[in-house]
């Protein structure tokens, strides 16, 4: 059974909130962004409150920073996404896995029936 890593369990933790979703959402559609263009795009929430959720980003390892000038760039780093991707999908392929094994199960049952073989 996969585990959840430490990263990965504050990439879940980051996850949770929908403000921090939709600026990963946005770095993935523009690549690079700063604070002051991601708070442009929220009408519900200022340029102080998305570097408090770009903190909670960047401490799970989910988003980088890249300074240049008087600027700070984020971006998405790919390797916590991977990890969590990979753990859902474990979750995924054992559901799959246990689905089968219940159908077949199932599947033996009723021949056993039909056939009288049934215990």
């Amino acid at each position: 059974m996969s585990q959840i890593s430490g990263s990965s369990s504050g990439a879940f933790d980051a996850l949770a909130d929908d403000t921090r979703r939709a600026v990963l959402s946005l770095l993935s559609e523009h690549g690079e962004l700063t604070v002051s263009d991601l708070a442009s795009r929220f009408d519900h929430i200022g340029r102080t409150a998305v570097s408090m959720q770009l903190k909670v980003l960047r401490d799970a390892g989910m988003v980088q920073e890249r300074r240049a000038g008087k600027y700070r760039y984020y971006s998405l780093r790919v390797e916590p996404m991977n990890e969590v991707l990979s753990f859902l999908s474990s979750l995924y392929g054992a559901s799959l896995d246990s689905l089968a094994a219940v159908a077949e199960q199932r599947s033996a049952e009723v021949e056993g029936t039909r056939w009288g073989t049934s215990s």
